[in-house]
């Protein structure tokens, strides 16, 4: 027999294509009803069968044909009244800065209006400032505080001054009697809790309730206004809930959605507007949703209608990659997966509860954030993602978070080694004294487990742990519980992060050369997070570090330069013409947070304007301080990454070289001193560089801006032998002849010397002056250029020698590696030799070694000037960068 389904009520719009007209006849009725598309497989809901075929109609006659008829127009009367459930309907959340004042209240009634959806739920928090107000009238009345009458009317009165803002007529006069009614209440039940002293949790939840009912009712009539019809809903007579732990509970969804049609059936809208936060249970006493209630509440509902999506409107553009206040180039996110956005919220992001994404997760709606105060931000979309198999770094890595005042808890000892019930029994501990374990990380030996939790439960649960292993302690089977109080939470989040390769390797190098100490790991099989354990005072700086690294914002570096002068001002100007190209090409962003002369410096905390930079330390500057420059710089809280550039010849400065790299900081200087300074200050440069992950470039200390300290280094770490170095330097012969000083001028040579291996003093470096000995007793520059004509005829002499033997003379610098030795001397050179075809103030280095023994490597170029040394240390600062994470 072929039979027809008639729900009661009638199935959604998908299962019925085509619905009988309310004012069709009984026979109208059944032909419609025979068109329609009903899946016959399955009975619908309550349904009511009716046979049809020709034999049964022949046998039961007109009237059981009638009988049919008149049943389904009973049935008819509901069809308008089902809820519909799909796509048609848009639910959109507004919590209370959104709903803070009249004028916002009328930007949600027009966002509301100008969404094109079929069917719309909004949900609505109290306004701002109200829940906790009716929090504080329960405490107060509780307490026996009669100030709690005076707070109410303060509730009172911003309700009827919002409502006199916002309304008008009729809809004024009915919400006014509808608040007073409802203050009235309040005061009875208020004075009761203060007869009492002490108010049920149901009582609290029913006063703390009553935001949430103005705050719809106001909306309501705010949109009624516009002539667009509108409910509002008390979600108490639709969210059911049951407890289900320490604060917090789980919707009865087959209920609610029995109540939520029921309600339907009564008041049918297009546009519904419903209370957030607020619930009851089954046996219908008044409760909430607890933390976050209202974007449970969204969510709850929208999985009960199906809709297509639920908006949460915030005053923030979407999810950020980390926290902002913390990262300042922090980026709105597009999208999120659901287990992205749970894992995100779990280490503390303000994304959304967990709770909220769980009943939107299992029917795939969306959730969208956005801001209700710029409307022209698309937000972040929380939704289902597929697996991507070919992530790359970018993808898989969606953002960091971080959770502070955490203590480390670490139960140690062999005697825990394959014993079964020793974590069992330390979590149990934990428990007992109701503490939150946060994170758990276990040695694959056995030997130890520890594990975070606040830092204001971690006495009792070492108390616990003492005691619960108080044997164990005593036998030595444990060797200790300790703690570590003062830690943070570090959490890398993203999608399929552990089937990427590079992307743990990446994230602990990046901590690693910021300096900084991971006391603990864990990463769950899930994939979805990597978690460190830190000190709390290094949280910001590795946040900053790890984001970075990730390109989620542009590798940023700190620079603090030391030395405005010819060089350093040259090399300002040039960070000031390529700073934006750098940013734009090369995701490099430089920012001078701190120059500092001999006299006044000026500091920065995001950066000094390079365009006025030589103003800036002139009408802005304080006095000179080295100190006070170098902690400006390593106390920034802004830039993962740091580096000081010194571009005086100032030994001073440069003797404190070593501390600056101890303390994290970067160094970068054309400053000889250090690397020709006393031996084992360099040594001792030399070994701190090697251990940490803080990078010490020196490139313009030789041949300015010429690549010799690099080309030395290539070859050293290719394998090649350095047999012989010789250079030219014209900046020194200048310094010599401006100094009449002839002994310890050439550290250029010992700075090749050492970079090659060779452990010299410059005292070990023999000087042939150019300064004849008469000469070097002058005690004045007047009494030197007097005297120095005399001796033109012996440096004709030389000079007359070499070009009869078809040479040159020059004055050089070699350091020969095969005998470990190094001179400074006047040199005779064949014309056709390298060194003899140099002109004007150009260097030239010749490399003999093992590979270029013949024919030796030679650079070659201008080794002086600030433009060119400026730019060698420009380069120094790219490569920094590029170590750092920038693309090389």
């Amino acid at each position: 027999m072929r039979s027809l389904a008639v729900a009661s009520p009638l199935p959604p719009a998908a299962a019925v294509r085509r619905r009988p007209r309310a004012s069709a006849s009984g026979r109208e009725v059944i032909s419609q009803c025979w068109k329609c598309e009903i899946n016959q497989d399955q009975p619908l809901g309550n349904s009511l069968r009716i046979g049809h075929s020709q034999g049964s109609l022949q046998r039961h006659g007109s009237r059981n044909l009638l009988a049919a008829a008149a049943a389904i127009s009973i049935e008819q009367a509901e069809v308008s009244t089902y809820l519909p459930k799909g796509d048609m309907w848009s639910v959109h959340k507004f919590g209370g800065t959104c709903m803070g004042t009249p004028q916002r209240i009328q930007n949600v009634a027009d966002i509301v209006l100008g969404d094109s959806s079929e069917r719309k739920l909004i949900i609505v928090s109290a306004m701002s400032k109200v829940t906790d107000m009716m929090f504080n009238l329960v405490h107060k009345a509780q307490s026996r505080d009669n100030s709690y009458v005076t707070a109410l009317d303060e509730v009172f009165n911003k309700h009827m001054a919002a409502a006199k803002e916002l309304l008008d007529g009729e809809d004024l006069a009915r919400f006014l009697a509808q608040l007073h009614s409802d203050i009235s209440n309040l005061r009875a039940m208020l004075r009761a809790i203060f007869i009492a002293g002490h108010a049920t949790e149901s009582f609290s939840d029913f006063v703390v309730g009553h935001g949430e009912l103005w705050s719809a009712q106001m909306l309501s009539y705010a949109i009624k206004k516009s002539g667009v019809p509108c409910s509002w809903m008390d979600t108490r007579e639709v969210l059911v809930v049951k407890p289900s732990g320490s604060n917090q509970v789980d919707p009865d969804y087959l209920e609610s959605e029995k109540r939520l049609q029921k309600w339907f059936s009564r008041q049918p809208a297009e546009i519904i507007i419903a209370t957030g936060f607020i619930a009851s249970t089954a046996e219908n006493i008044p409760t909430t949703l607890k933390r976050d209630g209202s974007d449970f509440s969204a969510s709850i509902i929208g999985s009960l209608v199906r809709a297509c999506q639920v908006t949460i409107w915030t005053d923030v553009d979407g999810v950020f990659s980390a926290d902002p206040r913390k990262v300042s180039e922090a980026v709105i996110l597009s999208t999120l997966s659901y287990q992205e956005a749970w894992e995100m919220s779990y280490f503390g992001a303000n994304v959304l509860h967990p709770r909220t994404i769980i009943p939107v997760m299992k029917d795939n709606i969306p959730i969208v954030i956005r801001n209700m105060f710029n409307l022209s931000a698309p937000g972040t979309t929380i939704c289902k993602q597929p697996a991507n198999e070919n992530a790359d770094l970018d993808a898989c890595v969606k953002s960091f978070a971080t959770i502070d005042k955490l203590a480390l808890v670490n139960v140690e000892g062999t005697g825990m080694a394959g014993v079964p019930g020793t974590a069992s029994a330390i979590f149990s501990a934990a428990k007992d004294v109701g503490a939150n374990v946060i994170m758990i990380s276990q040695a694959s030996s056995e030997h130890s487990v520890c594990f975070a939790v606040p830092e204001k439960e971690v006495a009792a649960v070492s108390t616990a742990l003492h005691v619960r292993f108080r044997e164990a302690l005593a036998a030595g089977r444990l060797s200790k519980v300790e703690v570590i109080r003062g830690c943070s939470i570090l959490a890398a989040v993203g999608l399929r992060m552990a089937s990427t390769p590079g992307v743990s390797a990446i994230l602990f190098d990046a901590l690693a050369k910021a300096n900084i100490n991971v006391r603990a790991i864990a990463q769950g099989c899930s994939e979805y997070n990597i978690t460190v354990v830190l000190k709390q005072e290094d949280c910001v700086r590795a946040l900053r570090a790890v984001h970075s690294r990730f390109f989620l914002s542009k590798t940023t570096l700190a620079v603090g330069i030391i030395g405005p002068g010819l060089i350093g001002g040259t090399l300002l100007d040039q960070l000031k013409d390529q700073a934006a190209v750098l940013k734009e090409n090369m995701n490099i962003d430089l920012r001078v947070i701190g120059i500092s002369g001999s006299r006044t410096m000026h500091l920065s905390d995001i950066g000094v304007d390079l365009n006025q930079w030589k103003e800036l330390l002139r009408k802005e500057a304080e006095p000179a301080d080295l100190d006070s420059f170098v902690r400006h710089l390593s106390e920034n809280h802004v830039f993962p990454n740091k580096v000081l550039v010194d571009c005086t010849a100032d030994t001073y400065v440069a003797c404190h070289y070593y501390d600056w790299l101890k303390k994290g900081i970067h160094v970068i200087t054309p400053n000889k001193k250090a690397n020709s300074g006393p031996l084992d200050r360099y040594l001792k440069l030399r070994t701190l560089q090697r251990a940490s992950y803080t990078h010490y470039f020196y490139e313009a200390t030789v041949g300015a801006g010429l690549p010799i300290i690099s080309t030395l280094r290539g070859l050293l770490e290719t394998g090649d032998k350095i047999l012989r170095i010789e250079g030219i330097f014209s900046g020194t012969l200048s310094y010599i002849f401006n100094n009449f000083e002839g002994t310890r001028t050439f550290s250029n040579v010992i700075i090749l010397a050492r970079e090659s291996g060779l452990r010299l003093e410059l005292s070990d470096i023999p000087v042939k002056s150019l300064v004849p000995e008469a000469l070097r007793s002058c005690s004045s520059a007047d009494e030197f250029m007097q005297k120095l004509p005399s001796f033109d005829q012996d440096w004709d002499r030389q000079r007359d020698e070499a070009e009869a033997a078809g040479e040159v003379l020059r004055y050089v610098g070699v350091v020969d590696v095969a005998n470990r030795k190094g001179r400074v001397e006047l040199q005779r050179y064949k014309r056709d030799h390298p060194f003899a075809q140099l002109s004007g103030s150009d260097n030239i280095i010749a490399f003999t070694t093992s590979r270029y023994k013949e024919q030796p490597l030679i650079v070659r170029g201008p080794g002086a000037g600030a433009e060119v040394t400026a730019g060698g240390v420009f380069c120094d600062i790219l490569r920094l960068a590029s170590y750092l994470g920038a693309p090389s």
